[in-house]
Formats: C-alpha cells, structure tokens, sequence
C-alpha cells in the first residue's frame, strides 16, 4: 500500500488537530492548552477549524474568548483520546514485538494513591515476580474518567465512586479518615479529635476538586460542622509534609499513609466519622496481563495489613 505526499500530511495535520482538541477539552481553555503545546492561540485555532471542517462537525461554541465544548465535542473526545493514545504507544508496540519481549502491567491511579499504596505495592509485585515489567500513570482525579475511557490500561486504583461508571469498580477497602498533627502538638493527647480540638490551628486542606475534600465537606455540613481553610494543597503527600514542618493539620487516611511517611506525624480518630472507599477497575479484554491478579493479590494484603491498627482500635 502506498500513501501519497499529500495524504501524509493530511494524516499528521489531523493528529495534530486531534491534540489540540484534547488539549482544550483537558485543560478547560485554548491559552491552556496553546501553553503546554507550545502553540499560537490562532494557530490552534486554525486547527480546531480544520478538524470540524474535515468531519462536518461543530465542537466548540464561540463565546467571545472562551470555547465551549458542544454535545458533539463531549461524544468524540473519548474516541480522540483513543486515537492519540494507540499513537503514541506504537513505538513501544513495536520494540515489544522487535524485542519478543513481554509489555509492562500497565497502572493508572491519581496522585493521592502514589506514595503510601501503588509504589509499595509495586516493589512487592517486582520482589515476588523479578519479570514483571511496570508502566504507572498518575493522573488528577478530575481527568483520570477520561482517561479510563483509553482503555490502554490494566489495573486502575482510585477512591470511589469513579468518576466515570464504566467501568465497574470492585471494592478494594474502607478507611476512616483520620486527622493528622505535629506528633508534639498538644491536641494529640486526646486519641479521638473533632472541630472543636483544632479550631485554632491552620488547616491544611486538599483542593476542592479531590474526592477525599468533598466526602469530609458533606458530612461537616452534615453536622452542622465548618473548617476554614487556611491552606490548600494538590496532593495529600504536600498536605502531609506541611503539617510534619508543624504547620496546622490536615486529614488522611491508614491506606494512602504508608507507615514510613507517618514518622513525625501524629494521626488520630476524627468526629464526626467519615469513610472512604477505596476501588479498584481493570480493563476489559480477553487477555488479562499474567501479572494482574498478583498485582491485585498485593493491593487487597497491602490494604488489610494497614487496616489491621482501625480494627483494633475499634475493638477497644
């Protein structure tokens, strides 16, 4: 089979345009996403209008200087993302098949999970299976649903519910969340803490846009219960840091709060209660990777252990 010159150029102008649509649908503006391409807004533009033109479609209204995604835009940005991402992994495609070498199990998570849960389990998949390539994604939780619908993974972890319900997630474990301090703080005297107890200290706190912060919102509410959020992080392993310098506190949980990362901390009950489920999704195909239900195997064992403490705990 043969392409011409112009059909190849065709081909490269259409994935370009593909990726700054993704961009723009990822980052939520064209400056944003002009910005991590390293393109001119009218540049980007022009490509936008050269990917509607190509399929006779409309994907963006335009409403002075925002673009907003249209109907249409939100059903092709699933497919557009699938495109891209069998793209980019041809070249790693082709040096397994070069190679006749095994792929890498395949993870995706968000940040939140990285640190105290994926990367330990990793080392003991590795510890138990020398073999065993890896390949981790972390993604913020607000993009990790669409880049679920990629399928190019296979074991996903994250807190639930998911942000997108295909597919469907198995229970991994729940956690109360707990409340972390200074380990010299005065507070920590008390083995259960509520609002009342840390009043007068700063408040480290996740973004909005994290599931953990909006779980801990709605049962405050529930309460009758406020917090004022004098600082406010990404990550739960930034929060947790912050608070170790012996800035305020900050919230977090016995899963995602590896042993290790808790020296100089002190983690206490918090009232009112609030659970956090923790799931995880793999991807639907006919041939599972040989490393993924060992992988999974860690997770469930690396979980109980952590939550062996809550359980004693509560039994006393």
């Amino acid at each position: 089979m043969t392409v011409d010159f112009e059909e190849g150029k065709a081909l490269v102008m259409n994935l370009k345009s593909l990726r700054v649509f993704v961009n723009v649908m990822d980052e939520g503006t064209l400056a944003r996403a002009c910005h991590k391409m390293n393109l001119s807004q009218p540049a980007a533009s022009r490509l936008i209008q050269i990917l509607e033109a190509e399929f006779d479609i409309q994907l963006f209204h335009r409403d002075r200087k925002r673009m907003v995604p249209t109907h249409q835009a939100d059903a092709f940005y699933p497919q557009a993302v699938r495109i891209l991402a069998s793209v980019d992994d041809l070249p790693d495609l082709f040096q397994q098949i070069a190679t006749n070498s095994a792929p890498p199990l395949r993870v995706i998570c968000h940040p939140r999970m990285v640190e105290g849960l994926i990367v330990p389990a990793m080392a003991c998949l590795v510890k138990l299976d020398p073999s065993v390539k890896l390949k981790l994604e972390v993604h913020p939780r607000r993009y990790l649903g669409r880049r679920i619908t990629h399928g190019l993974y296979d074991v996903g972890v994250a807190t639930l519910p998911l942000p997108d319900q295909n597919p469907s997630a198995q229970l991994l474990a729940q956690a109360e969340m707990r409340v972390a301090l200074p380990d010299a703080h005065p507070a920590t005297r008390k083995q259960v803490l509520t609002p009342d107890d840390v009043r007068d200290l700063s408040y480290v706190a996740l973004e909005e846009s994290t599931n953990m912060r909006a779980l801990l919102d709605r049962q405050l509410t529930k309460a009758d219960e406020h917090l004022d959020v004098i600082h406010e992080m990404s990550t739960s392993l930034a929060a947790c840091r912050l608070v170790r310098e012996g800035i305020g506190f900050t919230f977090t949980d016995s899963i995602t709060l590896s042993p290790a990362e808790q020296h100089g901390l002190a983690v206490r009950q918090w009232r009112p209660r609030v659970n956090i489920d923790f799931g995880y999704f793999v991807s639907d195909t006919n041939v599972p990777h040989p490393a993924r239900a060992s992988f999974v195997k860690v997770l469930k064992e690396m979980c109980e252990e952590r939550l062996r403490p809550d359980s004693e705990i509560r039994e006393t």
